[in-house]
């Protein structure tokens, strides 16, 4: 027979459970509204999005306070405490949701005009992709659904590469139709806050899989791709040292963009000495990464030559340059570029990275 006890704490978790549920069906709704009223320049219905933040703030704050209560309330150990954590944190997100879409409705009401019709394709693409997901995130947590929640956060990784395309296209609109700056601004400001909410999505995922779990998401692990001309010696260097001495922070490749016919023997035999073995890799070209330049967090160039031969870098990949003089001697460079790798990977995660 259950105790009184029990069924008051399940009681209470169930308050919990409904009012998530609640206040994300309703964001789900909100994000849509938002982004019709913004493709039909609707000015009421964005006022009354901003005025109803307003009610999602306060349910947030009882979300919080429901929270709060049942930790002094029943002092929760195990499952119970991973999931009132887990609702503390995705309340955050659920708050920032409805700010994203409040910015959303009020771009609304400062448009001139409707939208391009490629750049309205482009917003009516992100607004369902964005809700989909945010729906199965919040789905997943709902019924605890691991499997949903990490293809869910599969699905948003994806996506991420297609805002490159938004960009171009409200450019391209720009130049056409010669549209007043604050309009291409509230357009930019609309795209982002969708993209956000693709984050969130994929952070109330990984709130689910601690829930299930007790996994955190633990630290990110980066992409990076190293490029100097020839990528015979010094780019090897820089991706066979990162992979030694931080396998686990990463995946790392390298590339030239006039790449040679192999690897200086120099190069192969000074990595060698130093626990590398470059004897099986080859020069790449750099025009055969740029396809797949997207799925890059960082693209290091050794030489300052990199920004003129990549000409543009994709919206979520960050360009960085080294000045490392690629002709001096295999010695010569690793000391060069060895601290530069560490002090780089301690940025990126911390000074346990590994």
């Amino acid at each position: 027979m259950t105790s009184h006890y029990e069924q008051r704490l399940q009681k209470d978790l169930e308050w919990i459970d409904q009012l998530v549920e609640v206040v994300g069906k309703q964001l789900v709704e909100t994000i849509q509204s938002a982004v019709d009223a913004v493709l039909r320049i609707d000015r009421q219905l964005a006022a009354e999005i901003v005025i109803g933040d307003f009610t999602i703030n306060r349910q947030t704050r009882e979300l919080d306070r429901l929270c709060h209560a049942f930790v002094a309330r029943h002092l929760p150990s195990a499952g119970h405490l991973r999931y009132v954590s887990s609702v503390l944190r995705l309340n955050i997100a659920l708050e920032r949701i409805g700010d994203y879409a409040t910015t959303i409705s009020r771009t609304a009401a400062h448009l001139s005009e409707p939208p391009p019709s490629a750049v309205v394709r482009d917003i009516e693409m992100m607004s369902e992709q964005s809700r989909r997901l945010l729906a199965d995130s919040l789905n997943s947590f709902h019924k605890r659904d691991e499997p949903l929640a990490r293809a869910t956060i599969k699905a948003a990784n994806q996506f991420a590469p297609y805002l490159d395309r938004v960009f171009a296209d409200l450019v391209k609109a720009g130049e056409e139709n010669a549209r007043p700056i604050e309009d291409l601004y509230g357009l930019i400001a609309t795209f982002k806050r969708l993209e956000r909410v693709i984050h969130q999505a994929k952070n109330i995922c990984e709130e689910t899989v601690f829930v299930v779990t007790g996994q955190d998401k633990g630290e990110k692990r980066f992409q990076i791709l190293f490029v100097d001309e020839k990528n015979d010696g010094a780019s090897q260097l820089a991706e066979h040292f990162t992979r030694k001495a931080f396998p686990n922070s990463g995946q790392y490749e390298s590339a030239g963009w006039s790449p040679a016919e192999e690897i200086q023997s120099n190069f192969v035999e000074f990595a060698e000495s130093s626990g590398m073995d470059l004897s099986k890799s080859w020069p790449t070209d750099l025009a055969s990464k740029k396809p797949q330049l997207d799925t890059f967090d960082l693209v290091v160039g050794l030489t300052p030559e990199i920004r003129d031969r990549l000409e543009r870098t994709p919206f979520h990949t960050t360009l960085l340059h080294w000045d490392v003089d690629t002709t001096a001697t295999p010695a010569e460079v690793y000391r060069t570029i060895t601290p530069l790798i560490r002090g780089l990977m301690e940025q990126l995660r911390g000074e346990q990275a590994s």
